[in-house]
């Protein structure tokens, strides 16, 4: 199975020649939630004393077609589950549902979740509707794992908690008000509310982030780290596969800077490095306007406190990535606003018959802070290989 993988993950190029060795004991289960990348380091090479860990027995002989040969080490991925004798989620939350203030959201509260319906006329008339009353919760979920929701596309353990006696809903027979609390760790949250959904009629959902959670380990985020797979090279074969460095010059080259726009301005896009905003003209030639440039530790910055990879959950219950989104600042100085120039680029896959199909546009929701949409089929191959702040796994 893990050879297949490998197979999978450099595109075809490698054909098994001998399995594991027969000290694994076995192979793990392996599904696309787990993420890998393969490495080709030198000869001089040590392995990582963090993350995945390695053993000298635990490894595969892969041959290209022609005839390279590489031994490739795996991570083991059998790491145990973090002990924990603490408190249970419910009381880790009951110093919450002692407290005499509330969790806000558009004036809605949590002890008594409150609807509120306004209407303009000569004078705001407020209509309330008691969505659930903390006198009746009990815990909506008895189960012996974790529930988990997509919440902004990524899996999350919650906790939930249930509120019923809420206002009688007349589109139900007068049947009282429900509604599910899921509580989620957030480390740097202050216990607000993150959304509110009415999940059916009059049968009501709100998501609440709040730190307290965060003391038991099944309830943080686990986010997925990518897995080296380290593969070097035997006797006679060059550091990497000579089809793969080939592959590899043929993305540089559709990953050239792509040109968008219409009408006066237009757009110049490049990886990595800027993103440029310019008109041309046969007499003053070329104006150019630097709408922002690449830091990779302002995009981490900036990635931290903002959703940098959106992920979709398939129909086989499999996450990919739908889009990436990366920080660009430090452009040229806006004359409006005295500050520089910045956008973010929002990278998305767009399936096409071309490979060099290429969709560009530019939004300003903000005067001087722009949004960059690029579409292509390039995209596609490459954003799987995004980590938890939006970067992309380029080998060039």
């Amino acid at each position: 199975m893990m050879a297949v993988l490998l197979l999978a993950l450099v595109g075809g190029l490698l054909e098994v020649c001998s399995g594991v060795s027969a000290n694994r004991g076995g192979y793990p289960s392996f599904t696309d939630e787990i993420p890998f990348k393969i490495t080709w380091p030198g000869a001089e090479f040590t392995l990582p004393t963090s993350g995945a860990l390695y053993s000298e027995e635990d490894f595969v002989i892969l041959t290209t077609t022609e005839k390279e040969k590489y031994k490739c080490l795996l991570p083991s991925l059998t790491a145990g589950e973090e002990e924990y004798g603490g408190p249970s989620p419910g009381e880790l939350l009951e110093s919450l549902f002692k407290r005499s203030s509330c969790s806000y959201r558009v004036r809605l509260f949590l002890f008594h979740l409150i609807f509120l319906h306004t209407e303009t006329e000569t004078k705001i008339s407020v209509q309330e509707y008691f969505l659930g009353n903390m006198a009746q919760k009990n815990q909506a979920e008895k189960t012996d794992g974790v529930p988990t929701k997509n919440i902004e596309g990524q899996l999350t353990p919650y906790y939930s908690v249930a509120m019923g006696n809420g206002t009688p809903c007349l589109l139900k027979q007068d049947q009282p008000r429900s509604t599910a609390v899921l509580y989620v760790c957030h480390p740097e949250a202050k216990h607000e509310i993150l959304s509110v959904a009415e999940v059916t009629t009059c049968e009501y959902e709100v998501v609440v982030l709040t730190p307290l959670l965060c003391a038991h380990p099944k309830y943080r985020f686990k986010s997925s780290p990518v897995n080296a797979i380290f593969c070097q090279a035997l006797a006679g074969s060059p550091l990497r596969p000579q089809r793969l460095a080939q592959l590899d010059k043929e993305q540089e080259e559709q990953l050239k800077p792509p040109f968008g726009g219409v009408g006066w301005w237009k757009y110049e896009f490049c990886y990595g490095r800027h993103v440029h905003q310019y008109h041309e003209d046969k007499e003053q030639g070329k104006n150019i306007v630097v709408v922002g440039n690449w830091n990779a530790d302002e995009h981490l910055d900036w990635a931290k406190k903002n959703v940098a990879r959106s992920l979709q959950l398939r129909e086989d219950g499999v996450q990919k990535v739908k889009l990436v989104s990366h920080f660009y600042g430090h452009g040229d100085v806006c004359d409006l606003t005295g500050k520089p120039r910045q956008v973010i680029v929002k990278l998305k896959c767009k399936e096409s018959e071309s490979p060099h199909a290429v969709t560009v546009y530019m939004l300003e929701p903000q005067t001087c802070q722009y949004v960059l949409g690029v579409e292509s089929p390039v995209i596609c191959r490459i954003l799987d290989t995004a980590d938890d702040y939006g970067l992309l796994s380029l080998s060039s």
